[in-house]
């Protein structure tokens, strides 16, 4: 499952997804919003997204990702618009015969997504507001 939503991320729809009676483990990483960045007290998050890029590159993660380990299934979530403080920004998960791939499976596919997925972050704080990520040389 690969989407980009609105509303407030379903993990237990994800981890859901993820089953598979093959599956000796899950690896479900789930990104939050925290409320400080570089010294600064954050309100709130808001992601844009060039949808079809996004969503189409997302695809190539899952599928780079069952290439390179002996996965069952991988979901990767995105949420777009106002994510609030400790509300979930993305989740990705990852179920495989071992653990071993989970982990490694669902940690590049959160790194990658990180580095090509156009889409963009601004954080809001007390006094003002920025956008970061790779294109602003933070995450």
């Amino acid at each position: 499952m690969v989407r980009i939503v609105t509303e407030p991320i379903d993990i237990p729809m994800i981890l859901e997804s993820l089953g598979d009676p093959s599956a000796g483990g899950i690896d479900l990483f789930v990104g939050t919003t925290r409320n400080h960045s570089r010294g600064k007290k954050v309100l709130a998050l808001e992601y844009e997204a060039y949808l079809p890029m996004a969503l189409n590159q997302m695809q190539e993660i899952a599928d780079g990702a069952r290439k390179k380990w002996d996965i069952r299934n991988v979901s990767i979530v995105h949420r777009i618009g106002r994510v609030d403080i400790g509300e979930a920004s993305v989740v990705i998960g990852v179920s495989a015969t071992h653990r071993n791939e989970a982990f490694e499976a669902c940690r590049y596919c959160i790194d990658t997504l990180k580095k090509v997925v156009p889409i963009w972050k601004k954080e809001f704080f007390v006094d003002g507001e920025a956008w970061v990520g790779p294109q602003g040389g933070d995450q």
